[in-house]
């Protein structure tokens, strides 16, 4: 999944997924602030990928509704997109943490 442009969102989903395998695909959107199709986009890309599988089920008002689990190479999938999302951020929080130091610097009349 390396290059891919919806790596955030990857994590997020398989996150709520694992979490609540029962969310809707509208329960989802709200949670993760998308659109219904972007979510309906992400989890057929998941599919194709063999990171999410879906069964139907009959829920608790008589509908039939899907409920999303992570395969085992989901899983493992998870793992390391977890990993990289943490270092990304481990990352921004660094140029961050410097930023607000010059900035500091530059309020209090240092040179920088």
């Amino acid at each position: 999944m390396n290059g891919d442009n919806n790596i955030d969102d990857y994590f997020s989903i398989l996150n709520l997924i694992e979490n609540n395998p029962e969310k809707s695909q509208r329960e989802i959107a709200i949670d993760m602030s998308l659109s219904v199709g972007k979510v309906n986009f992400l989890l057929k890309e998941l599919t194709q990928k063999e990171l999410i599988k879906f069964d139907r089920f009959l829920n608790s008002n008589n509908k039939w509704a899907y409920r999303y689990l992570l395969t085992p190479h989901g899983f493992k999938e998870k793992i390391t997109i977890t990993r990289d999302f943490l270092n990304r951020k481990e990352l921004e929080y660094e140029a961050l943490r410097k930023d607000i130091e010059m900035l500091k610097r530059i309020v209090d009349g240092d040179k920088y």
